[in-house]
């Protein structure tokens, strides 16, 4: 029979053991090194929510040699500044809207076509599939490397004038829009006048009224307080946002194996913790925007075939632009994915 000193000289030497083990270059690739996080929406947006578990995995995944340090809210700069930021390594990462990345890459543009996607779960074939990494693999020219493609889910449309019951009503409204030609266009088709403004910018100019509404999915709604400047929503879904999960390539070419490994890992567990976050907000965040007070609307199907006859053209006039080959190859994973 074993005596307690001797289980416990057992159990030290196992400890050792695997110490000893697990030691020799465990970390010894990685640096201690401190990556900076921008992304546009507040603490506990789902956005910020995948983020932090990023920068957890990371930090426990380094042995805390990697500190990943978060700056939500759009604190160092709207999304073109930040990628530029990024493009010149002062800013390590960012998340953001994948249509914004057509400014570097003109394929990205496809993403923001109206009403492409029926669901965040079949976007997400497409985007992990062979399209999203072959659009990935197009910014390392840019000075970007992709990790992946996050959920924002789709956008709706709030203003502090008027119901929107039929798709005319959208016409003479002043809607910001994001940096994007694509918005600017679609808001135009229906008759509004599109205002592209950075996030940052956005609740400041609601409140003072520079602009009567905007459009986002109802996370972001609830999350960045719109219902105290935004009295009416109405779930249009007009647009599905995957989002791009970037770190600048200075940044990544200065990485070891082992940091990479770590970084990648990091990616891939938090795009699926982000995703059922995003997904689970969502159902929620509606009922949060009523009780807050907004007015909802939804579009009977006569009138959403109406809004997508208006934006037929614009659809027509950037798979033109983005290359008509592209689009349709894009079709075609939606396609698969729906079957």
């Amino acid at each position: 029979m074993k005596t307690k000193h001797s289980k416990r000289s057992l159990l030290l030497t196992a400890m050792a053991a695997a110490l000893a083990f697990a030691a020799p270059g465990a970390f010894a690739q990685v640096k201690e090194r401190t990556i900076k996080f921008a992304f546009q929406n507040q603490a506990g947006h789902p956005q910020a929510q995948g983020a932090q578990k990023f920068a957890d995995l990371v930090a426990a995944k380094s042995g805390g040699k990697i500190t990943v340090k978060l700056f939500p809210g759009g604190t160092l700069g709207g999304d073109l500044q930040t990628v530029s930021a990024l493009q010149g390594g002062t800013v390590e990462m960012t998340v953001l809207n994948a249509g914004i990345l057509s400014a570097q890459v003109k394929e990205f543009a496809a993403y923001d076509f109206p009403f492409l996607f029926n669901s965040g779960k079949e976007a997400d074939v497409v985007t992990d599939g062979p399209f999203g990494q072959k659009l990935m693999a197009k910014l390392e020219d840019k000075a970007l490397h992709g990790l992946g493609y996050w959920d924002l889910g789709f956008r709706n449309l709030t203003n502090s004038k008027r119901p929107i019951v039929k798709a005319d009503d959208i016409a003479g409204l002043k809607i910001r829009v994001i940096q994007s030609p694509i918005y600017i266009d679609m808001f135009g088709a229906l008759g509004a006048n599109a205002t592209p403004l950075p996030f940052p910018e956005l609740y400041p100019a609601l409140d003072q009224k520079a602009v009567d509404g905007q459009e986002n999915p109802n996370t972001t709604i609830l999350s960045s307080k719109f219902a105290e400047v935004q009295k009416y929503i109405t779930q249009t879904r007009h647009i599905y946002n995957p989002q791009a999960l970037l770190i600048s390539r200075k940044t990544w070419d200065g990485m070891s194996a082992d940091e990479k490994k770590i970084v990648n890992e990091a990616a891939a567990e938090a795009t699926a913790f982000q995703r059922q976050a995003s997904r689970g907000a969502a159902d929620s965040a509606l009922d949060a925007l009523k009780k807050a007070g907004m007015t909802v609307s939804e579009l009977p199907p006569e009138e959403m075939a109406k809004l997508r006859a208006k934006v037929k053209p614009v659809i027509d006039k950037y798979t033109a632009s983005v290359g008509e080959a592209t689009v349709k190859e894009l079709m075609a994973e939606i396609e698969k994915a729906r079957k």
